[in-house]
C-alpha cells in the first residue's frame, strides 16, 4: 500500500474543524452548518407553497443561492483537508454532500430544479456524529451490515417477485381485458404490483371471478413480500453484533466507524 503524506499543520487543522466533533471548534462548525441546513431545507419548503412564493418567492431564491455558495465552500474545504479527497467524494457523505449543491446551480438554467434541494435534509444525518451518539451511530453500521450481507439474497428474492407480476399481469390482460381497465400488460402489471404491495389504490378492480381470484391470491401473496425480506435483514442483524465504534472520522479517507482503541483506519489503513 502506498503511503500517504502526512496533512500539513494547517489541513491537520483544518481536518479537525471540519471532519471532528470533539473539539469546542469543530463543534462549534457541525452546529452551524446544520443550522443551515435547517434553514435551507425551510426555505425549499416554504417557496413551495404559493401565497409564500408570491410574495417572498425572490428572497428565498436569493437566500437558496446563498446556502448554495457555503455549503459549495464547506465542500471544496472538505476535500482539501483529506488525504484522499476522492475517496471522500465517493463515500456516502461525499456523494450526499455534492447532491446537496448541484441544484442550486442547475436551476440556474433550469427554474424549478431548486425544490430537489429538499435531499440537503439527508445531511442531518451528522447529527448522531456531532452531539457524540455513539450508540445510535453503532446501530446503523449494524443496519448498513445486515442490508450488505443480506443483498444477493434479497436481490433473488425481488427477481422472482418481478417474474410473478409480469405472469400475473399478463393473465390478468388477458382474463379481463381492455374493457374492465386492463388496457395493456403494462398496465396490469402495475395492478398487479399495487395489489401484491397491498397498497390497493382502487383504480383498476377485477370482474371477472377468475380475476378476482387471482386478484385474492396475490393479496396472500403480499404478506410474503413484506415477511420475507424483513426476515432476511432481520436475522441477518442478529448476527451482526459488532463492538462499539467511535465517530472519530479518518483523516485519509474520511471514513468513520472505528474501534475505541483503533490506531489506524480498517479502511485505508491510515493512521487516526
Amino acid at each position: 500500500m502506498k503511503t500517504q503524506r502526512p496533512l500539513s499543520p494547517f489541513r491537520q487543522r483544518l481536518h479537525e474543524i471540519v471532519y471532528e466533533a470533539d473539539t469546542p471548534a469543530g463543534k462549534a462548525f457541525d452546529v452551524t452548518l446544520l443550522t443551515l441546513i435547517g434553514a435551507s431545507v425551510a426555505a425549499v419548503m416554504l417557496d413551495s407553497v404559493a401565497g409564500i412564493h408570491q410574495h417572498y418567492g425572490v428572497w428565498l431564491y436569493r437566500g437558496e443561492l446563498v446556502f448554495t455558495v457555503l455549503f459549495t465552500l464547506e465542500y471544496l474545504l472538505r476535500l482539501y483537508s483529506v488525504q484522499r479527497p476522492l475517496a471522500y467524494a465517493c463515500s456516502f457523505f461525499g456523494v450526499i454532500d455534492l447532491l446537496a449543491i448541484l441544484p442550486g446551480y442547475v436551476s440556474l438554467l433550469y427554474p424549478g430544479a431548486e425544490y430537489l434541494l429538499i435531499v440537503r435534509m439527508m445531511r442531518m444525518l451528522r447529527i448522531f456524529r456531532v452531539f457524540k451518539m455513539a450508540e445510535y451511530f453503532r446501530e446503523s453500521q449494524v443496519i448498513l451490515t445486515a442490508l450488505r450481507q443480506s443483498r444477493r439474497k434479497i436481490l433473488v428474492f425481488l427477481f422472482s417477485v418481478v417474474i410473478v407480476t409480469t405472469v400475473a399481469g399478463g393473465l390478468m390482460y388477458v382474463i379481463e381485458g381492455p374493457d374492465n381497465g386492463y388496457t395493456s400488460i403494462p398496465v396490469s402489471i402495475y395492478w398487479t404490483i399495487v395489489t401484491i404491495t397491498t397498497v390497493g389504490y382502487g383504480d383498476i378492480a377485477p370482474q371477472t371471478p377468475l380475476g378476482k381470484f387471482i386478484a385474492a391470491a396475490l393479496m396472500i401473496i403480499g404478506y410474503a413480500v413484506i415477511a420475507v425480506p424483513t426476515g432476511i435483514v432481520t436475522a441477518q442483524m442478529v448476527q451482526s453484533a459488532q463492538h462499539p465504534v467511535t465517530t472519530q472520522c479518518c483523516p485519509a479517507c474520511s471514513a468513520e466507524g472505528h474501534d475505541p482503541d483503533a490506531r489506524h483506519c480498517k479502511f485505508c489503513g491510515a493512521r487516526l
